[in-house]
């Protein structure tokens, strides 16, 4: 008769190498005694190999018994791993997320999410990619991303946001520009400068408001440049082929030859929202989205 080596064989193995008794290994496993002999009997068998030397006076294991019990002790410990593995990727609390973002929420608010993330769920990864806003929507719908920080207000049915952060604006100069923080007078004094915008393309909610922020000082923009890049932004104004403005957060880390001059007393301000799928399956998304709400709340 042949018979196939199950999980059950080799727990009743490892409690008996555990016991060495056949009584105290029976009520461990609340089976019989004469059950648990037939099963290590049935064990030897198809291992061909004694495992256990019985006597009256005691039980021992035999060499092969001995190397077993190692093997079997690991296998054990190994399947335990992976339950506990299982479950934590069932509950969000292993995996990798994929997160998309705009360079002014790159030098404070990403990296304040993701400490806060690996705080609580050490175990998720992050993937992290620079993209502007258009680019970032297009990858959620396409489940090619699982959470992305934009500039925008409206989104298409499906995508749910929620406000992470709240700035002001900032002029940025070319440090040789004559007007100074301690002597600006206004926007209103901006009327004849050249302007280098974000791209309208991009977000045109954002394109919108910069342009309000003139308007409410009583003109348009002269608009020469637009770009979706910051850095592309700072290095035309270095070359005094224009002014922008910018959320203030974009300012820090960035020491190269412009200056900026924050806007704190006009109404408008950027948000920064955070954005993801409803429909998206990633279990990790579930936590982060709770962890950063329950921050706001």
């Amino acid at each position: 008769m042949s018979y196939q080596i199950e999980l059950r064989h080799l727990k009743y193995f490892q409690v008996l190498a555990e016991e060495l008794k056949f009584r105290k290994a029976a009520d461990r496993l609340f089976i019989s005694q004469p059950g648990l002999s037939r099963q290590i009997k049935q064990m030897e068998e198809i291992f061909n190999a004694p495992l256990f030397d019985r006597n009256k006076k005691k039980v021992t294991l035999t060499e092969a018994g001995l190397y077993l019990k190692d093997e079997v002790d690991f296998l054990f410990s190994h399947i335990e791993n992976i339950k506990k593995q299982l479950t934590n990727i069932t509950e969000g609390k292993q995996g990798e997320l994929r997160i998309g973002f705009l360079g002014s929420a790159a030098q404070k608010i990403v990296p304040e999410v993701i400490f806060k993330l690996n705080k609580d769920f050490p175990e998720i990864r992050t993937n992290l990619d620079e993209m502007p806003n258009k680019l970032q929507i297009e990858l959620l719908e396409k489940d090619m991303l699982d959470v992305g920080f934009v500039r925008m207000q409206q989104f298409k049915p499906g995508i749910s946001k929620h406000m992470i952060h709240q700035d002001t604006f900032s002029l940025v100069l070319p440090k040789s520009h004559p007007m100074k923080k301690a002597s600006f007078e206004g926007v209103k004094k901006l009327g004849d400068e050249p302007f280098i915008f974000f791209s309208s393309d991009d977000s045109p909610f954002y394109y919108d408001l910069m342009m309000s922020i003139c308007e409410d000082h009583g003109f348009k923009p002269k608009t020469y440049h637009k770009s979706v890049n910051a850095l592309t932004i700072y290095k035309l104004v270095e070359e005094g082929l224009g002014i922008a403005i910018v959320p203030t957060a974009l300012q820090y880390g960035y020491q190269e030859n412009v200056k900026f001059v924050e806007l704190k007393h006009i109404p408008q301000r950027t948000e920064l929202y955070m954005i993801w799928k409803e429909s998206n399956r990633n279990p990790a998304l579930k936590n982060v989205i709770k962890l950063l709400l329950q921050d706001k709340a």
